[in-house]
């Protein structure tokens, strides 16, 4: 599951998917793995709400490729620029 150009603008995005983009855009440096537990204590949200959350950001063109890497101890995500 990657993303890089699709289907929907970034502009379609809610608040808690600017939030976890801007995150993401904010601390990702070439390739970066963000654990979906750690996102969510960062922004205050839960780690349900991040993963629901990242299936927008994945189908929107946000100029990250976003990946869903792994399910130890949570969701692991693979984001690239």
């Amino acid at each position: 599951m990657s993303a890089t150009a699709a289907a929907s603008p970034a502009a379609n995005l809610n608040e808690k998917q600017d939030r976890i983009l801007g995150y993401l855009r904010a601390n990702v440096d070439e390739r970066t793995y963000f654990k979906s537990r750690l996102i969510a204590e960062d922004l205050e949200l839960s780690a349900k709400e991040v993963g629901a959350n990242m299936r927008a950001i994945l189908d929107s063109d946000v100029g990250l490729t976003i990946e869903k890497w792994g399910y130890s101890s949570g969701t692991t995500w693979k984001v690239t620029r």
